[in-house]
Protein backbone atom coordinates (compact mmCIF):
# COMPACT_ATOMS: atom_id res chain seq x y z
CA UNK A 1 0.00 0.00 0.00
CA UNK A 2 1.33 3.55 -0.82
CA UNK A 3 2.98 5.73 2.10
CA UNK A 4 0.39 8.24 2.57
CA UNK A 5 3.49 10.59 4.01
CA UNK A 6 4.84 9.73 0.56
CA UNK A 7 2.10 10.99 -1.12
CA UNK A 8 1.25 14.19 1.07
CA UNK A 9 4.84 15.22 0.07
CA UNK A 10 4.54 14.65 -3.85
CA UNK A 11 1.14 16.41 -3.14
CA UNK A 12 3.62 19.37 -1.63
CA UNK A 13 6.18 19.48 -4.35
CA UNK A 14 4.08 19.95 -6.87
CA UNK A 15 1.71 22.45 -5.35
CA UNK A 16 5.38 24.44 -5.05
CA UNK A 17 6.11 23.91 -8.50
CA UNK A 18 2.96 24.92 -9.70
CA UNK A 19 3.53 28.25 -8.02
CA UNK A 20 7.09 28.78 -9.35
CA UNK A 21 5.39 28.06 -13.25
CA UNK A 22 2.69 30.74 -12.49
CA UNK A 23 5.02 32.87 -11.45
CA UNK A 24 6.93 32.48 -14.46
CA UNK A 25 4.00 32.65 -16.72
CA UNK A 26 3.04 36.09 -15.27
CA UNK A 27 6.90 37.45 -15.96
CA UNK A 28 6.91 36.56 -19.63
CA UNK A 29 3.39 37.30 -20.02
CA UNK A 30 4.40 41.38 -18.98
CA UNK A 31 7.99 40.91 -21.23
CA UNK A 32 5.88 39.15 -24.24
CA UNK A 33 3.69 43.11 -23.94
CA UNK A 34 6.36 44.96 -23.71
CA UNK A 35 8.48 42.76 -26.23
CA UNK A 36 5.27 43.08 -29.12
CA UNK A 37 4.85 46.88 -28.40
CA UNK A 38 8.58 47.24 -29.70
CA UNK A 39 7.67 44.86 -32.20
CA UNK A 40 4.96 46.99 -33.30
CA UNK A 41 6.59 50.40 -33.40
CA UNK A 42 9.35 48.60 -35.45
CA UNK A 43 7.94 46.60 -38.01
CA UNK A 44 6.10 49.74 -40.22
CA UNK A 45 9.88 51.48 -40.16
CA UNK A 46 11.40 47.81 -41.30
CA UNK A 47 8.88 47.29 -44.21
CA UNK A 48 8.86 51.18 -45.49
CA UNK A 49 13.00 51.07 -45.74
CA UNK A 50 12.31 47.80 -47.49
CA UNK A 51 9.92 49.00 -49.75
CA UNK A 52 12.17 52.18 -50.51
CA UNK A 53 15.01 50.38 -51.73
CA UNK A 54 12.93 48.09 -53.70
CA UNK A 55 11.50 51.04 -55.58
CA UNK A 56 15.21 52.75 -55.72
CA UNK A 57 17.12 49.84 -56.88
CA UNK A 58 14.98 49.74 -60.25
CA UNK A 59 16.34 53.28 -61.06
CA UNK A 60 20.40 51.72 -60.96
CA UNK A 61 22.36 48.87 -62.58
CA UNK A 62 21.87 45.86 -60.36
CA UNK A 63 25.44 44.44 -61.48
CA UNK A 64 27.30 47.61 -60.13
CA UNK A 65 26.63 46.67 -56.75
CA UNK A 66 28.38 44.31 -54.65
CA UNK A 67 25.60 44.02 -52.17
CA UNK A 68 22.91 43.00 -55.29
CA UNK A 69 25.15 40.42 -57.04
CA UNK A 70 25.81 37.03 -56.17
CA UNK A 71 29.71 36.04 -54.59
CA UNK A 72 31.31 33.38 -56.26
CA UNK A 73 31.95 30.02 -54.65
CA UNK A 74 29.69 28.01 -52.53
CA UNK A 75 30.20 29.40 -49.00
CA UNK A 76 26.56 29.80 -47.32
CA UNK A 77 27.05 32.22 -44.24
CA UNK A 78 23.14 31.13 -42.31
CA UNK A 79 22.73 33.18 -39.63
CA UNK A 80 20.54 31.69 -36.60
CA UNK A 81 18.47 33.46 -33.82
CA UNK A 82 18.19 31.51 -30.86
CA UNK A 83 17.03 32.18 -27.01
CA UNK A 84 19.88 32.98 -24.11
CA UNK A 85 16.65 30.82 -21.92
CA UNK A 86 15.30 28.02 -21.71
CA UNK A 87 12.06 26.92 -20.57
CA UNK A 88 10.23 28.00 -23.17
CA UNK A 89 8.75 24.61 -24.98
CA UNK A 90 10.03 24.17 -28.25
CA UNK A 91 11.37 27.38 -29.15
CA UNK A 92 15.00 26.49 -29.22
CA UNK A 93 14.43 22.93 -30.45
CA UNK A 94 12.76 23.63 -33.51
CA UNK A 95 15.10 26.28 -34.50
CA UNK A 96 18.41 23.64 -34.01
CA UNK A 97 16.22 21.07 -36.23
CA UNK A 98 15.30 23.06 -38.65
CA UNK A 99 19.01 24.06 -39.24
CA UNK A 100 20.16 20.23 -39.28
CA UNK A 101 17.73 19.83 -42.14
CA UNK A 102 19.02 22.63 -43.82
CA UNK A 103 22.41 21.43 -43.19
CA UNK A 104 21.69 18.03 -44.40
CA UNK A 105 19.17 19.06 -47.36
CA UNK A 106 18.26 22.48 -48.81
CA UNK A 107 22.53 23.59 -48.78
CA UNK A 108 23.51 19.66 -48.53
CA UNK A 109 27.05 19.68 -50.64
CA UNK A 110 27.73 23.39 -49.71
CA UNK A 111 30.17 24.80 -47.39
CA UNK A 112 27.75 26.11 -44.43
CA UNK A 113 29.07 28.53 -41.61
CA UNK A 114 26.90 29.36 -38.81
CA UNK A 115 26.27 32.65 -36.93
CA UNK A 116 24.46 31.67 -33.91
CA UNK A 117 22.40 34.98 -32.11
CA UNK A 118 21.95 33.19 -28.41
CA UNK A 119 23.29 30.70 -25.71
CA UNK A 120 20.69 27.75 -26.29
CA UNK A 121 21.50 27.42 -29.92
CA UNK A 122 24.94 27.60 -29.92
CA UNK A 123 25.30 25.36 -27.02
CA UNK A 124 23.07 22.89 -28.91
CA UNK A 125 24.74 22.89 -32.32
CA UNK A 126 28.09 23.05 -30.88
CA UNK A 127 26.77 19.40 -29.46
CA UNK A 128 25.87 18.27 -32.99
CA UNK A 129 29.42 19.09 -34.40
CA UNK A 130 27.90 22.27 -36.29
CA UNK A 131 30.64 24.87 -37.84
CA UNK A 132 30.00 28.09 -35.59
CA UNK A 133 31.61 30.90 -37.38
CA UNK A 134 30.54 32.95 -34.41
CA UNK A 135 28.34 33.70 -31.65
CA UNK A 136 26.57 36.44 -30.03
CA UNK A 137 25.34 35.87 -26.51
CA UNK A 138 23.19 37.94 -23.97
CA UNK A 139 22.49 41.07 -26.51
CA UNK A 140 18.64 40.23 -25.29
CA UNK A 141 19.68 41.57 -22.20
CA UNK A 142 21.09 44.88 -22.99
CA UNK A 143 19.22 45.01 -26.57
CA UNK A 144 19.73 48.68 -28.26
CA UNK A 145 20.17 49.26 -32.27
CA UNK A 146 23.47 48.75 -31.73
CA UNK A 147 23.42 45.17 -31.27
CA UNK A 148 21.69 44.50 -34.62
CA UNK A 149 24.33 46.16 -36.22
CA UNK A 150 26.97 44.37 -34.28
CA UNK A 151 25.65 41.21 -35.70
CA UNK A 152 25.06 42.09 -39.40
CA UNK A 153 27.89 44.48 -40.12
CA UNK A 154 31.01 41.23 -39.86
CA UNK A 155 28.84 39.47 -42.19
CA UNK A 156 28.14 42.36 -44.83
CA UNK A 157 31.43 42.86 -45.05
CA UNK A 158 32.69 39.43 -45.75
CA UNK A 159 29.98 39.18 -48.31
CA UNK A 160 31.37 42.29 -50.02
CA UNK A 161 34.58 41.07 -49.68
CA UNK A 162 33.56 37.96 -51.69
CA UNK A 163 34.19 35.33 -48.81
CA UNK A 164 30.51 34.17 -49.11
CA UNK A 165 28.32 33.97 -51.66
CA UNK A 166 24.72 34.07 -49.88
CA UNK A 167 23.47 35.48 -47.09
CA UNK A 168 20.47 33.38 -44.76
CA UNK A 169 18.87 34.14 -41.90
CA UNK A 170 16.49 31.52 -39.82
CA UNK A 171 13.69 32.72 -36.90
CA UNK A 172 11.09 32.58 -35.56
CA UNK A 173 8.54 35.25 -37.02
CA UNK A 174 5.93 36.70 -34.34
CA UNK A 175 2.84 35.93 -35.05
CA UNK A 176 0.51 35.90 -31.67
CA UNK A 177 1.33 35.20 -27.94
CA UNK A 178 0.80 31.27 -28.86
CA UNK A 179 1.86 31.15 -32.34
CA UNK A 180 5.52 31.35 -34.09
CA UNK A 181 6.42 30.80 -37.52
CA UNK A 182 10.18 29.70 -38.22
CA UNK A 183 11.29 31.80 -40.90
CA UNK A 184 14.55 31.57 -43.84
CA UNK A 185 15.46 34.86 -44.87
CA UNK A 186 18.11 35.42 -47.41
CA UNK A 187 19.89 38.77 -46.97
CA UNK A 188 22.18 38.95 -49.39
CA UNK A 189 22.48 39.25 -52.21
CA UNK A 190 19.68 41.31 -51.86
CA UNK A 191 16.59 40.51 -54.47
CA UNK A 192 13.87 42.89 -54.19
CA UNK A 193 10.40 41.31 -54.17
CA UNK A 194 8.37 44.20 -55.60
CA UNK A 195 9.30 47.03 -56.62
CA UNK A 196 6.10 48.70 -56.49
CA UNK A 197 4.65 52.08 -56.98
CA UNK A 198 8.28 53.89 -56.14
CA UNK A 199 9.94 51.92 -59.60
CA UNK A 200 7.51 54.27 -61.89
CA UNK A 201 8.55 57.49 -59.47
CA UNK A 202 10.46 60.40 -60.74
CA UNK A 203 13.70 60.77 -58.31
CA UNK A 204 16.13 63.79 -58.64
CA UNK A 205 19.64 61.95 -56.94
CA UNK A 206 22.26 63.94 -55.16
CA UNK A 207 25.28 63.03 -55.26
CA UNK A 208 24.49 60.36 -57.29
CA UNK A 209 21.87 56.71 -57.52
CA UNK A 210 24.70 54.45 -56.62
CA UNK A 211 25.73 55.93 -53.78
CA UNK A 212 22.57 56.87 -52.45
CA UNK A 213 21.38 53.15 -52.81
CA UNK A 214 24.36 52.16 -51.64
CA UNK A 215 23.72 53.66 -48.40
CA UNK A 216 20.18 52.69 -48.16
CA UNK A 217 21.08 49.03 -48.62
CA UNK A 218 23.32 48.53 -46.00
CA UNK A 219 20.36 51.00 -43.42
CA UNK A 220 18.32 48.61 -44.67
CA UNK A 221 20.11 45.51 -43.54
CA UNK A 222 20.21 46.98 -39.95
CA UNK A 223 16.58 47.73 -40.02
CA UNK A 224 15.37 44.34 -41.35
CA UNK A 225 18.07 42.72 -38.76
CA UNK A 226 16.62 44.83 -35.97
CA UNK A 227 13.10 43.92 -36.71
CA UNK A 228 14.24 40.06 -37.22
CA UNK A 229 15.73 40.15 -33.34
CA UNK A 230 12.59 41.84 -32.35
CA UNK A 231 11.04 38.82 -33.57
CA UNK A 232 12.59 36.51 -32.11
CA UNK A 233 12.13 38.49 -28.86
CA UNK A 234 8.52 38.52 -28.70
CA UNK A 235 8.61 34.73 -30.06
CA UNK A 236 10.58 33.85 -27.28
CA UNK A 237 8.27 35.37 -24.55
CA UNK A 238 5.18 34.26 -26.36
CA UNK A 239 6.87 31.11 -26.03
CA UNK A 240 7.19 30.96 -22.58
CA UNK A 241 4.17 32.13 -21.85
CA UNK A 242 2.46 29.34 -23.52
CA UNK A 243 4.80 26.77 -21.71
CA UNK A 244 4.87 27.70 -18.25
CA UNK A 245 0.96 28.01 -18.77
CA UNK A 246 1.08 24.31 -19.89
CA UNK A 247 2.92 23.42 -16.92
CA UNK A 248 0.76 24.73 -14.71
CA UNK A 249 -2.28 23.38 -15.95
CA UNK A 250 -0.04 19.51 -16.16
CA UNK A 251 0.82 20.57 -12.25
CA UNK A 252 -2.84 20.92 -11.55
CA UNK A 253 -4.34 17.81 -13.02
CA UNK A 254 -1.19 15.86 -11.45
CA UNK A 255 -2.52 17.54 -7.91
CA UNK A 256 -5.75 16.23 -8.25
CA UNK A 257 -4.86 12.81 -9.18
CA UNK A 258 -2.35 12.57 -6.72
CA UNK A 259 -5.55 13.96 -3.88
CA UNK A 260 -7.22 11.31 -5.54
CA UNK A 261 -4.94 8.59 -4.72
CA UNK A 262 -4.11 10.07 -1.62
CA UNK A 263 -8.04 9.79 -0.55
CA UNK A 264 -8.18 6.39 -1.54
CA UNK A 265 -5.25 4.95 -0.09
CA UNK A 266 -6.70 6.91 3.12
CA UNK A 267 -9.82 5.18 3.25
CA UNK A 268 -8.24 2.14 2.45
CA UNK A 269 -6.61 2.34 5.71
CA UNK A 270 -9.76 3.42 8.28
CA UNK A 271 -11.55 0.52 6.46
CA UNK A 272 -9.24 -1.86 7.26
CA UNK A 273 -8.47 -0.45 10.96
CA UNK A 274 -12.70 -0.83 11.02
CA UNK A 275 -12.36 -4.42 9.72
CA UNK A 276 -9.73 -4.91 12.61
CA UNK A 277 -11.54 -3.74 15.54
CA UNK A 278 -14.98 -5.31 14.19
CA UNK A 279 -12.53 -9.26 13.89
CA UNK A 280 -11.73 -8.25 17.35
CA UNK A 281 -14.52 -7.53 19.09
CA UNK A 282 -16.46 -10.66 17.50
CA UNK A 283 -14.07 -12.58 18.37
CA UNK A 284 -14.25 -11.52 22.01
Amino acid sequence: MPNLQGIRRRIASVKSTQKITRAMKMVAAAKLRRAQEALIKTRPYAYHMRELVNGLIAHIDPTDHPLLRKGTGDKVSLLIVSSDRGLCGGYNSSIVIETMRLLHEDFKGRNVELIVVGKKGVDALRRRRGKLKASHLGIFDRYTVSSATSVIDPVVEEFVAGQTSEVYCLYNEFKSAISQKLKLERLLPYEPEDTGKLADAYFIFEPSAEEIVSALLRDNLHAQMHRILHEAMASEQGARMAAMDSATNNARDVIAKLTLKYNRVRQDAITKEVVEIVSGAEAL
